[in-house]
């Protein structure tokens, strides 16, 4: 009997002695065939942390894929996408968990081609240590200085430089001294001060676990014995406390309670908290785990907090110390990393996840791009992909937030394209703008329906969208000239005449566009607050500019209507010839030809104009217009 128990109580202390043992998390990035991949895939073998079959397999691969001869491709240990295999590339982030008799460690594997830079700072944003690998032929190449920025941008200090296959360049000391100065003198300018170099080859195993008599010259620490000893960022107890609600828990009627990580700082029942962005202050009544209640959570625990009062707290708030809360804003200044094939364009409207807040978020400016190699600031009007900026960003709504060089879990936040809900953007607050933060709405004692009521309307705004020679002016003109007729107060805003006033410093970039659309959907909301019908007659071509107009307006006050009219009618229609100088190339960046348009997928009204005339399309318009009826999704005339 004894000997069943025995091992059962030694699995119990292995399992809680590997639990409590230290954790590293780490990535190792730099530009391609640096030999990312190679380096995690020997530190595995030597330190034995492959089993018999996994290394057979491996030995099976290795011959099949391989590019190392008849010698085992350690990369492919760690490359498991076919994709990555038969190309030998690393596309997607690959996590790896490994441990030691002294620490535990979860490794990232990040891509070093520049298409997948976005996969990079994906295994970035949770890492406390970069491994940056350098092939010592090449020394630092753009890719290596890109992803130092970025690694200096998500908040990481300690970094290892890997100088890799020092095999294939006779183990020379002077070659990996120049490599090493060259680095540090571009790495200081973005505070990577603490930097450890290493000479080492992936493929012989020189210095990855253990030193390697090849570099006699080298007296420093082997990789993983640094890993081992390296200092970690312990859970500072002294930072103030920071909860951001991931959840409210109404199981039943006798309970609620606020889930989520700890961000920082410690807490303890009785505690004084604040709710933020409200203000409110309350008392920590209890913390739950599914353990049962405790009496203190520190930085990293997950765990559901009670209140003494019932206070309003959603998702996206966050519980902090009632003496040293988080600022509230809704304007910043932050870095930004774009992640998209498509441009980031100032004005058009994204969404912005900051810890659990949801909101929608808008870049107001780009103060300038970074070039990768030198770090100058250049003027920039878009940022493309893989490209830095420091941008202002003005969100719909206030929230908390610190510093990212104080808090990154309250300072961090992405971009989300809301049409493909793809995360185009991450981004680093580093100071909320305070005269934005300082300006609240002034309430006024005449509102829009006092205004409306003396006009006796209700006021609204048609857009009319279309290629340029729909008849979006046509239409919009006899609409308004059939609505004042009706004693209706009406404003027409067409495009042509808005740029020779408001928008004559546009241009017809799709930068310029975007900012065309956004002045003009700000003037129309101002003028249906003023309680008229405002009709503007726009092309606008991206769906996500129109989308932005429409969100500023409340609901059944804005009325999408697309002239849909075929190209070819609208080149035959063209008493401009803009479209035959659009074709001959005299006319850059034209709606059609060489600049796309978006259709509305579901405009309330769609005007098929090659079919019917311009005064039966308005008729039946000024009909519904004075009706105040509008049928959903769409209605075609």
């Amino acid at each position: 009997m004894d000997t069943r128990i025995e091992p059962i109580n030694d699995i119990a202390h292995y399992l809680t002695a590997q639990a409590t043992k230290p954790l590293l998390r780490f990535i190792t990035c730099g530009s391609v065939d640096d030999g990312k991949s190679s380096l995690i895939g020997r530190m595995l073998y030597e330190s034995k942390q492959i089993f018999d079959d996994q290394l057979g397999a491996l030995e099976s691969e290795s011959k099949r894929y391989g590019t190392q001869g008849e010698r085992i491709d350690f990369a492919l240990l760690v490359d498991g996408l076919q994709a990555e295999r038969e190309q030998g590339i690393t596309i997607d982030v690959a996590y790896r968990f490994f441990a030691t008799d002294r620490r535990r460690f979860i490794v990232a594997d990040t891509p070093g081609h520049e298409q997948y830079t976005r996969n990079m700072a994906t295994g970035a944003s949770t890492a406390a240590l970069a491994v940056i690998l350098i092939d010592a032929r090449k020394g630092v190449l753009t890719q290596t200085r890109r992803h130092s920025r970025i690694v200096a941008m998500m908040g990481i200090r300690q970094i290892v430089l890997a100088v890799n296959k020092m095999d294939l360049v006779d183990y020379d000391e002077a070659t990996f001294h120049a490599i090493v100065a060259d680095y540090c003198a571009f790495a200081a300018p973005l505070g990577l001060t603490s930097v450890t170099a290493i000479p080492l080859s992936a493929l012989e195993g020189d210095n990855v676990v253990t030193n390697s008599p090849n570099t006699r010259w080298y007296s420093g620490p082997a990789l993983l014995e640094l890993l081992e000893t390296v200092p970690l960022d312990e859970r500072d107890e002294t930072a103030p406390f920071r909860l951001p609600v991931q959840w409210v828990n109404r199981p039943n009627l006798d309970f609620r309670g606020y889930c989520g990580r700890v961000a920082s700082g410690r807490v303890t029942p009785g505690q004084r908290v604040r709710v933020l962005p409200s203000g409110v202050e309350t008392t920590v009544r209890a913390i739950v785990t599914f353990e049962g209640e405790r009496e203190v959570a520190l930085a990293g625990d997950s765990i559901t907090l009670t209140l003494a009062d019932e206070v309003d707290v959603s998702r996206g708030d966050v519980l902090a110390d009632a003496g040293a809360a988080p600022e509230v804003a809704d304007q910043f200044e932050a870095r930004l990393l774009w992640m998209a094939e498509h441009p980031l364009l100032p004005g058009r409207s994204y969404t912005a996840k900051l810890h659990c807040k949801e909101v929608e978020a808008i870049v107001t400016e780009i103060k300038y791009r970074e070039d990768v190699n030198s770090g100058a600031q250049l003027a920039a009007k878009s940022l493309g992909l893989n490209e830095i900026a420091v941008v202002n960003l003005s969100l719909a709504r206030t929230v908390a937030f610190d510093p990212y060089a104080k808090n990154r879990t309250l300072g961090g936040f992405i971009l989300i394209d809301k049409l493909t809900q793809e995360t185009v953007g991450a981004g680093m607050i580093d100071f909320a703008l305070r005269r934005a933060a300082n300006i609240h709405w002034q309430a006024l004692t005449v509102n829009q329906s006092a205004r409306a009521t003396a006009k006796n309307q209700q006021p609204l705004c048609l857009w009319f969208t279309g290629l340029s020679g729909s008849g979006k002016s046509t239409l919009s003109n006899l609409l308004e000239k059939r609505l004042h007729a009706e004693g209706r107060h009406t404003y027409l805003l067409d495009g042509d005449n808005v740029r020779h006033g408001l928008n004559r410093d546009l241009g017809f970039t799709e930068e310029d566009r975007v900012e065309n659309i956004r002045r003009v959907a700000e003037v129309a909301k101002l003028m249906v607050d003023a309680g008229l019908i405002v009709l503007v007659s726009f092309i606008s071509p991206y769906r996500a500019e129109r989308r932005l107009a429409r969100s500023l307006f409340e609901p059944g006050e804005f009325v999408e209507v697309f002239v849909d009219t075929p190209l070819e009618e609208c080149e035959r229609r063209d008493t401009k010839g803009l479209y035959a100088q659009a074709r001959r190339g005299e006319i850059k960046n034209f709606t059609g030809i060489d600049s796309d348009y978006e259709a509305p997928d579901t405009p309330e009204v769609r005007l098929l104009t090659a079919e019917r005339s311009a005064e039966d399309c308005v008729a039946e318009l000024a009909q519904r217009v004075l009706a105040a009826q509008w049928l959903s999704p769409e209605y075609q005339i």
